[in-house]
């Protein structure tokens, strides 16, 4: 049976598994928090994985190899900042953010955004999150979808465009059956499927070099200086920004809004500990294998790639037989799409709940959220058909804004900070502003003034107008 054959097959098996989730979640799903939340009874495997899934799917599996593959072992800063972001995420802000959303009965991230303030205040804030967060999840959503597109286009000789549109449609139907429940069990069916990916092709790639000291001996034969430095070309204080602006990627998990609602949607603390562990150990894995790959392509494949996010899909067909390469290939296929679902949800929810305010009794608002995914997924669909980029510059883009304008809110309200709320609204626009502003320049090294600059001028206009707490006086 033909390569092209078996990953038709287990695509289609995958699929039907897909829809039926979402037929089987439509049934759990009667409520506003059920569909944006899954009503708060999330266990820690489900919340784990598909918070892994939703935050590291196209990018990690196709653009971190790529990234190695092109660099060298300057690469391992991605991992170090990427690391530090998702375990202080988990163990710092996860338990805090789960009690405070349970206590108060948040149901999205912008309800913790415009916790306090007058109505005209919350109001503005609300609309300038909902547009921020439909703005940066078009870029966002249409990577997931270039992503599947590549994948499909590489393995069926399809065109991108028919590949980008046959992924969004999948994507789409699942999540407009059962909502938050539908995609959370999905991208964690994904992630489970990424992490056997991350394991088996590093593995054999890892093998054929000759082991860790193969793959030293075989990265000094084929790189460049560049390649084997730590730092890339860059040496003094170059090299400590090009450090610094890489660790600072981390910063963004702090304002992803569609990781955060993992956090919200826990059961309770017990939850919250042993998801800890998951998702650490997860990103350990997958980020540090997927590098790992990279490396030792550079020595297995002769020359430079016309696109080396294509680097996963060619060191399968050279290291696995048939079958196993066809059944791995139709796992990456779907696994790449699971952020795209996440991000479709958070905006539905940014236009019902947060845009159109609590329903009253007996309303139910569904039928606005599945108009918006249906639209936003049709937008995005046509940017990444129409705007053609690469996946790791528009995933940085994104991650790097919503992180400058959220971040710094939650990281200090979370923080017990009494924050003024007149100043939310400024220090948004600020952090989006000033990553987008950044992004539009020639790039600094590291990145640093587009991920590191607008979160800190934020958080610190944030911190020097909070609120002195109250003193009572008998």
């Amino acid at each position: 049976m033909s390569k092209e054959i078996t990953v038709f097959i287990v695509l289609i098996v995958y699929k039907v598994v897909l829809v039926l989730i979402g037929l089987w979640a439509q049934r759990r799903t009667h409520s506003n928090t059920d569909f944006f939340i899954g009503g708060r009874t999330l266990g820690p495997i489900v919340a784990s994985i598909s918070y892994s899934a939703s935050s590291a799917s196209a990018w990690t599996i196709l653009s971190l190899s790529a990234a190695a593959f092109t660099t060298g072992i300057s690469t391992i800063w991605l991992f170090f900042g990427l690391m530090w972001g998702h375990g202080l995420s988990w163990y710092w802000l996860a338990p805090r953010l789960q009690k405070v959303a349970a206590e108060k009965k948040l149901v999205t991230v912008i309800d913790l955004l415009a916790l306090e303030g007058s109505e005209k205040t919350k109001r503005n804030i609300r609309l300038l999150a909902a547009a921020a967060v439909t703005f940066c999840f078009v870029f966002y959503v249409a990577t997931q979808f270039m992503g599947a597109g590549k994948a499909f286009a590489t393995t069926f000789d399809m065109s991108v465009s028919g590949s980008i549109m046959l992924g969004g449609g999948i994507v789409l139907i699942y999540t407009l059956l059962g909502g938050f429940w539908a995609v959370a069990l999905t991208d964690t069916l994904q992630g489970i499927l990424m992490l056997l990916a991350s394991i088996i092709l590093p593995v054999m790639a890892l093998v054929e070099v000759g082991g860790f000291s193969g793959l030293w001996t075989g990265l000094q034969a084929v790189s460049t200086p560049d390649q084997l430095s730590l730092t890339g070309p860059n040496m003094g204080l170059m090299a400590m920004g090009f450090a610094i602006g890489t660790l600072a990627m981390g910063l963004g998990t702090f304002g992803q809004p569609h990781l955060l609602t993992r956090f919200m949607s826990l059961r309770d603390a017990a939850a919250v500990k042993t998801a800890q562990k998951l998702a650490v150990l997860w990103f350990f894995i997958v980020l540090g294998n997927m590098i790992i790959l990279g490396l030792c392509a550079k020595i297995l494949l002769t020359g430079p790639l016309a696109d080396p996010e294509q680097l996963f899909f060619i060191m399968s067909d050279r290291l696995l037989p048939t079958i196993i390469g066809g059944i791995l290939l139709a796992a990456v296929l779907s696994a790449i799409m699971s952020t795209a679902d996440s991000q479709l949800l958070v905006s539905a929810s940014a236009i019902a709940h947060d845009i159109m305010g609590e329903p009253d009794e007996g309303e139910s608002r569904l039928w606005v959220s599945r108009v918006v995914i249906s639209l936003l997924c049709v937008v995005s669909v046509s940017v990444a058909i129409l705007l053609p980029s690469d996946i790791f510059s528009r995933v940085l883009f994104a991650w790097g804004a919503m992180g400058a304008a959220f971040g710094p809110v939650i990281v200090l309200r979370i923080a017990g900070v009494n924050l003024n709320p007149k100043a939310i609204l400024p220090a948004m626009i600020t952090g989006l502003s000033l990553t987008i502003f950044f992004y539009l320049q020639p790039n600094s090294v590291g990145d640093i003034l587009e991920r590191l600059v607008p979160f800190v001028i934020s958080f610190i206009l944030l911190y020097v107008t909070k609120q002195q707490p109250v003193k009572v006086t008998s």
